[in-house]
């Protein structure tokens, strides 16, 4: 940065309003940056000043003894003020020892005017220096923004970016990939590159929560300053600057960093768009994979590629993810905004799986993505490392095309080598299907329990006939009388026979509730709760749930019906 932008004490004491003043200590703190000048007459200003500010005062109201001069003096150190300037006279005729060490101690500018100044001139003078500097500041920001942007459309565009960035803030910049050399600008010897590398990994679990729009990470490195921000965009961080700086970093420096960080994310968001143009291309023949269409090993073997015999290894899940319009959105023109929609979903699908250590193979049919989540091994257990991005997946948000659309997703059962990958679809779609009785956005196939059996045998008959073997009576008494037996015994059941529960489930008293019962015992017989009957009405009642899911849906709050 041009320094000349950023006004300081060593400015200040150059004007000539100061060519009287006298600095009587924290001489090192000549290179203070001044944001604003402040008069200030009162010991409680907790609320009054932001920090960086020159303050003059007269003393009066903080010169009463020495301990509240310095509790006013250590007060403004705290807060962050550039300097203090104080006129000789009424209330201080001679600055205190111990206020000139104080200052010392703090490299914090101690000035006194041995003359009578007016305020009001200072205050006219450097706020109209300070103002047109930060007005050139912004000048020289918005003429580096504009040549990031160039740079990004440029060949090596990231690396021209990075150096503009350590040219403009004479800083040592570090660029780091999660998969990928770290760069460094300028150019360092290894032995220096490791106690930084050390130093970004010593405070990784920190940055876990750190999103690319957040302000620059701020943490001390020795006698510097580092300044981190994330680069990304979607929600989604790609990599990082780092940014070492031999003082705190002024705010020209810091909206370079978000700037630079801001070009970056927009060619990486370019790049990913491209790829994943190339992999939907090259993913075609993943549709055939999951519809049963390929199941040769050595047809896979062709289409899958060089790593086939890795990939083939790994364990994997077949999620089916169904895209929903909750709202009846209208978009402009359905096929170019449904593609744009889709490529945003699946690029941020991506870059979501692998930071989970999952690699996706995905194809789009209609409103469906199916992907095969291949597990590239980590700590964590694959399946609670898949329900975690699919977690993430849920709570995307940042994009405004994506904020309306809700997702259901069915997932398999984790399975290996590709040519079972049709298995694994079919089990998906079946759990995809259950979304109606469990209401849940992600459903995995081994949690569907007895429905896994049911779903086989819903041929059409099958289900009916042992629906009506065991729940017959009832279904005939809700259907003639308007009751809710059916749905009561559900719930009864579901709660281990629990009353009080299954009462406040229903939203009834406790008496409407043991009326029911009596008529649910006088209609399947008072044997209905032996062990062998039970089994089969839970499993009637699932099925009847399979066959009409939205006849046994819990009421919210209304009335009870007998």
């Amino acid at each position: 940065m041009d320094w000349e932008l950023v006004f300081t004490v060593r400015d200040a004491l150059g004007r000539p309003l100061f060519g009287e003043a006298e600095m009587i200590g924290g001489k090192n703190g000549l290179n203070r940056a001044i944001r604003w000048v402040h008069v200030l007459e009162s010991a409680s200003f907790d609320s009054l000043i932001h920090g960086e500010e020159m303050i003059l005062t007269t003393g009066m109201g903080v010169s009463v003894d020495l301990p509240s001069s310095l509790s006013f003096m250590q007060n403004l150190i705290d807060k962050n003020a550039a300097c203090l300037c104080i006129e000789l006279g009424a209330y201080f005729s001679r600055i205190p020892q111990e206020m000139i060490d104080l200052a010392n101690k703090h490299d914090f500018p101690l000035i006194i005017f041995t003359r009578t100044v007016r305020f009001v001139d200072i205050t006219l003078d450097l706020h109209s220096l300070i103002i047109n500097r930060h007005h050139r500041m912004l000048q020289e920001l918005e003429s580096i923004s504009r040549e990031f942007h160039r740079l990004t459309l440029t060949s090596q565009g990231t690396i021209k970016v990075l150096q503009l960035l350590c040219k403009s803030t004479r800083t040592q910049i570090v660029y780091l990939q999660p998969q990928g050399k770290p760069l460094f600008f300028p150019a360092v010897p290894p032995e220096e590159q490791t106690p930084l590398l050390n130093f970004f990994d010593s405070f990784s679990e920190e940055m876990e929560g750190l999103q690319p729009d957040a302000a620059p990470y701020l943490r001390e490195y020795g006698h510097k300053t580092a300044a981190l921000k994330p680069v990304g965009a979607l929600d989604q961080t790609w990599a990082y600057i780092l940014m070492i700086c031999r003082h705190k970093p002024q705010e020209f420096d810091c909206l370079l960093l978000d700037s630079a960080s801001l070009s970056i994310a927009q060619e990486l968001l370019r790049t990913r768009y491209m790829e994943e143009r190339k992999l939907f291309s090259e993913n075609l023949w993943v549709d055939e994979l999951v519809g049963g269409r390929i199941e040769d090993d050595n047809r896979v073997k062709g289409l899958a590629g060089p790593d086939f015999n890795i990939v083939n290894e790994l364990p994997y899940r077949v999620c089916l993810i169904e895209i929903e319009n909750p709202r009846d959105v209208k978009w402009n023109s359905s096929e170019n905004e449904w593609e744009s929609i889709t490529f945003h979903l699946s690029l941020i699908l991506r870059s979501i799986f692998e930071k989970y250590s999952l690699r996706p193979l995905i194809t789009l049919k209609n409103n469906r993505l199916t992907v095969i989540a291949l597990d590239i091994q980590s700590k964590l257990p694959g399946k609670l490392r898949l329900q975690q991005a699919l977690d993430a997946l849920q709570h995307i948000r940042s994009d405004e095309k994506l904020k309306d659309l809700q997702l259901v997703i069915g997932v398999s059962k984790s399975r290996k080598g590709l040519r079972h990958a049709h298995a694994g679809y079919q089990e998906a779609v079946q759990a995809l299907s259950l979304y109606s009785c469990y209401q849940k956005p992600v459903l995995f196939y081994e949690e569907l329990g007895v429905f896994q059996l049911l779903l086989n045998l819903n041929d059409g008959s099958t289900l009916e006939n042992f629906i009506r073997s065991y729940l017959g009576p009832l279904i005939d008494h809700d259907q003639s009388k308007g009751s809710e037996l059916l749905l009561t015994l559900r719930v009864f059941l579901d709660h281990d026979g629990s009353k009080q529960i299954a009462a406040r489930s229903l939203f009834i008293v406790r008496q409407s509730l043991y009326y029911r019962l009596d008529k649910i015992t006088e209609l399947l017989g008072e044997d209905f709760m032996l062990p062998e009957n039970r089994i089969s009405i839970q499993v009637a009642l699932r099925a009847y749930q399979l066959l009409y899911p939205d006849k046994l849906t819990l009421p919210s709050s209304r009335s009870a019906q007998l």
